[in-house]
């Protein structure tokens, strides 16, 4: 056996072992990347290095703002707004707290940037309010869930910073926040299309009108708490900001506004805030060091290559390439953390997606949107886990309401993946270079 094929054997093995252990993933990519070092000869200087770049980069320094951003917004009650706004928007249509799930799935997308933060948060308040008004729970489950995914791709997006840092090909963070605006709505039309139909056919509520003047109440102290989003969506597509000027603005901003105008921001809460923000940004921290440990394990091993040319042996044609890459994300989506895999399979999939003619940006929302799937589909489905467990129902009881929504995702993907000017025509427009 050659000692590529042996070093490769032994990278994903420990890697393996480690993560059936249940390890942590920094722990699993840092053990797997030392003992194949050991057993190529690499010195652990070169590893340590990579490290050390991984979580150095400009690209990076963004993503501690927009956790505190996210963390502010939250706790000094600016969600709670958006919620409100959004009711006042579509509450009285038919079935008009399911598409108020998805407007406000769209912009919490804006603030968190994770699925799972929005079910948590979200979903908390609405799932049972959506049963308590006659919706049915498998379907309300299904809204909030599925439409909790449009945070992968609506910036900003930590899934799309491990994209561009995995990458490792010199790609530009805010271009690749730009390709995740146009998607991200259409994502959002779609679902709320469907929870639309759905809530015909079923005769579910419409809800109860409010005063003008309160109306009006709301829509005003919603308006300064979306200005958070608007910096990041204004200030990059612009250029008036990068992504991390962007992020650092949009947190004081935020810290602005709800400490005195909302004035539901203290002094001790800022403090908490900063202190919530910790245990997320050392697990990425630690994430993003030790994947590029790994990334530069398979480079030497030249697993991409291999990779590439293994898939090219399968057939010519780019569009049979990419479905079995899509279908290979989506099986491996069921069994692993979307975040995990975009680390792992980017390195990977990435040079076999530019050998094939592929845009590096359309790739990228097509892989961060394809392994959104995973936190629907059991058994890890982290969201869909958090959306059964706030509606106190089992999973295999709410599949069924999901089947409209699973299609509805793939027919989105499809389209991404068939029409690129999806996501690059907003970046083009701006003078990007995609």
């Amino acid at each position: 056996m050659s000692e590529v094929v042996m070093g490769t054997t032994i990278l994903f093995s420990v890697l393996c072992v480690l993560m059936l252990l249940r390890f942590p993933i920094s722990f699993c990519l840092a053990v797997s990347s030392m003992v194949t070092a050991v057993y190529l000869g690499i010195p652990f200087m070169n590893l340590f290095q990579k490290m050390s770049t991984g979580i150095t980069s400009f690209t990076f320094m963004c993503v501690p703002f927009f956790i505190i951003m996210a963390q502010i917004m939250t706790e000094g009650g600016i969600a709670d707004r958006i919620i409100g706004f959004c009711n006042v928007l579509v509450g009285r249509i038919r079935g008009g707290t399911a598409i108020v799930n998805c407007l406000d799935s769209m912009l919490f997308g804006g603030i968190s940037g994770s699925s799972i933060a929005d079910v948590t948060s979200i979903g908390a308040f609405i799932i049972p309010m959506m049963k308590k008004q006659g919706y049915d729970t498998d379907y309300t489950v299904a809204v909030t869930c599925t439409s909790s995914v449009e945070g992968v791709i609506i910036p900003p997006s930590q899934n799309m910073i491990f994209y561009v840092v995995s990458a490792g090909s010199g790609l530009s963070i805010s271009t690749m926040f730009m390709c995740g605006y146009i998607p991200g709505i259409l994502f959002t039309a779609a679902l709320a299309t469907v929870s639309y139909i759905i809530a015909v056919k079923k005769k579910y509520p419409i809800s109860e009108a409010k005063p003008w003047r309160e109306n009006i109440r709301i829509v005003r102290q919603a308006i300064l708490g979306l200005g958070t989003i608007l910096i990041v969506a204004v200030g990059i597509s612009a250029g008036v900001f990068t992504a991390t000027e962007a992020g650092a603005v949009a947190a004081v901003y935020a810290w602005v506004i709800t400490t005195f105008v909302y004035k539901t921001m203290t002094l001790k809460k800022t403090f908490q805030c900063f202190l919530n923000t910790l245990p997320t940004l050392g697990t990425i921290m630690a994430i993003i060091a030790t994947s590029s440990a790994f990334s530069y394990v398979l480079s030497y091993l030249k697993v991409p290559n291999r990779v590439a040319e293994l898939f090219l042996t399968i057939s010519s044609s780019p569009a049979v390439i990419m479905f079995l890459m899509i279908l290979l994300m989506i099986i491996l989506g069921c069994f692993m953390d979307m975040g995990i895999l975009i680390i792992l399979l980017t390195p990977i999939f990435y040079p076999v997606a530019m050998e094939i003619g592929y845009n590096p940006y359309h790739f990228g929302l097509i892989v961060v949107l394809t392994l959104g799937l995973g936190l629907l589909t059991p058994p890890v489905g982290t969201s869909l886990w958090a959306g059964c467990a706030i509606a106190e129902i089992p999973i295999e009881k709410c599949i069924k309401g999901f089947m409209p929504f699973y299609l509805t995702y793939l027919a989105v993907v499809l389209l991404i993946v068939l029409f690129p000017d999806i996501c690059l025509f907003l970046p083009r427009v701006l003078g990007y270079t995609v």
